[in-house]
């Protein structure tokens, strides 16, 4: 098909969702799907399948999971305004709200038939410290409740807490949140109807060890009687996409630099963010194969560069290009900087390729006007 485009395969979110309701089966858990990682929602069906619900960080986002997904939604942001909150009433089972001034501001709002909880901040930070822009525990953080901002608050109304602390990461690091969540909220937890655990949660990795993970939910639950909710969103579509591109020039400077039709800023700016190296089909590190190339984006930016790597023969005009692992995040992150073509969305369904989404100059236009 023409590039650049995004195509997800059917057939492995549905393995990464039976994985996951696996895990729901063997610990009575809820797991609801991120959709700030994963809202591809012609795929929502298979997904719903397995599992509960969705969380949302906006009305938009609830919005669409109330109207695509048909079951839970759940809500948190940093901060509501009149107007969202409004609107997240008539889409959302639960909101939680990330301070007590939020809490007091909009109790008198609070309905019954939907749940309040409080995002706290259990203080332990568990990050690679090369990803500190994940880290919500990190000093001067602006996400969740401290344990000392809850003296003298009064916790009517709120049935449950939230946390989300981790980001791409194994079951030991969630075993060591909860050890300083039970010592900094061990007295509120026995008042506490749920707890959810947030995302991050590697679930589907190959080396995710998920038995921890089940015993460290079933412990919670028996210790204090609540109900436990996790909220996946990048283990949903993990390693169930790519995004294919092609080779629109080569040029030298200092070393060969291949253009391609997919810019990082544009298409998948957690490379610049995160930062990190997207794996691509056939290629290694710089050193490993015979033909080496830098691979860059058509934007203007200067730093339009994904990374460094090697081919075992060289590239030429019209090759494309395979990057992995680009369903969670990429998708949800693109941007019309510089007018570039938006990538196509195609699903894969066993051997058929269905394009559902092309976009054209009108997507570009109407967005700011």
């Amino acid at each position: 098909m023409k590039t650049p485009a995004f195509i997800v395969d059917e057939n492995l979110i549905r393995r990464n969702c039976e994985m996951l309701a696996d895990v729901k089966a063997r610990t009575g858990c809820k797991v609801l799907l991120a959709l700030k990682g994963f809202a591809l929602w012609p795929l929502f069906p298979v997904v719903r399948e397995y599992l509960d619900g969705v969380c949302a960080s906006s009305p938009w986002e609830a919005r669409l999971g109330r109207e695509e997904f048909g079951k839970e939604v759940h809500a948190f942001a940093a901060a509501y305004s009149e107007a969202d909150f409004a609107e997240l009433l008539t889409l959302c089972d639960e909101i939680d709200f990330n301070s007590f001034a939020q809490l007091q501001r909009f109790r008198p709002h609070m309905q019954d038939g939907i749940k309040f909880g409080l995002r706290i901040n259990p203080e332990c930070s568990t990050q690679d410290p090369a990803h500190a822009i994940y880290d919500p525990c990190a000093p001067g953080s602006r996400l969740g409740i401290r344990r000392k901002d809850f003296e003298g608050q009064v916790l009517s109304g709120i049935t449950g807490l939230h946390f989300h602390t981790l980001c791409e990461q194994n079951s030991d690091d969630l075993a060591t949140t909860l050890k300083a969540i039970e010592a900094q909220f061990g007295d509120i937890l026995p008042h506490m109807e749920w707890v959810n655990f947030g995302g991050g949660h590697h679930v589907t990795r190959d080396d995710y060890d998920i038995e921890l993970l089940v015993k460290l939910i079933n412990d919670f639950k028996a210790k204090y009687d609540v109900q436990v909710i996790l909220e996946p969103g990048e283990a949903v579509a993990l390693n169930a996409g790519v995004l294919v591109a092609s080779v629109l020039d080569i040029i030298d400077n200092d070393g060969a630099i291949a253009i391609l039709d997919v810019s990082c800023t544009c298409h998948m700016p957690d490379v610049l963010e995160m930062p990190y190296r997207p794996e691509i089909d056939g290629a290694a590190l710089p050193s490993e194969k015979a033909h080496r190339y830098k691979l860059a984006g058509m934007s203007c930016l200067a730093g339009d560069v994904i990374g460094d790597y090697s081919f075992d023969a060289p590239l030429n005009v019209g090759d494309k290009l395979v990057f992995r692992d680009m369903a969670h995040y990429s998708m949800v992150k693109t941007t019309f900087f510089n007018g570039i073509q938006h990538p196509a969305i195609a699903i894969k369904r066993g051997d058929d390729l269905e394009v559902v989404r092309e976009f054209g100059y009108g997507d570009y236009k109407t967005r700011l006007g």
